[in-house]
């Protein structure tokens, strides 16, 4: 079987997709993620947090609820009607830490929880930390240059 041919048994089993429809529900649930986000900036400003402490306390609450969600397994069925409305937030990097997690606990805590929780979210981590780095120093000479 070559390429094409994969291709075409792909297209026949795999169901229609209208675009227009999944780019509204992704706008519409990553637009409810924003708003949750900014009720708990609002309520935790309400109860007394300074500015830079309720910029630590919202993601670190959206983390959790979606942890939770995808320890519940309902994360999955609200990503799977959502796509990229779920993924893209601060909500789909917890989904992509928790979830391997959850999958591999059964290898035990080193070589299954320890070494799969990282397997899609790692890239991310490694990649960004490289990207800050790199902008730090580019940062550091313009500022030396600068002076």
């Amino acid at each position: 079987m070559d390429n094409k041919e994969y291709g075409e048994i792909i297209k026949k089993l795999s169901p229609p997709s209208s675009k227009i429809k999944d780019f509204i529900w992704a706008y519409c649930v990553g637009g409810f993620i924003c708003v949750i986000g900014q009720l708990f900036t609002e309520l935790y400003s309400c109860l007394g947090l300074s500015e830079k402490q309720v910029r630590m306390a919202v993601p670190i609450t959206l983390i959790f609820i979606a942890a939770v969600l995808t320890g519940l397994k309902l994360f999955d069925k609200i990503a799977k009607r959502a796509g990229a409305g779920t993924l893209v937030p601060i909500t789909g990097f917890a989904n992509a830490v928790v979830s391997p997690a959850i999958e591999f606990k059964s290898e035990g805590w080193v070589l299954g929880l320890g070494a799969k929780m990282f397997t899609i979210a790692g890239p991310v981590i490694v990649y960004g930390t490289a990207a800050s780095v790199i902008y730090g120093i580019i940062y550091w000479i313009i500022s030396m240059i600068k002076l």
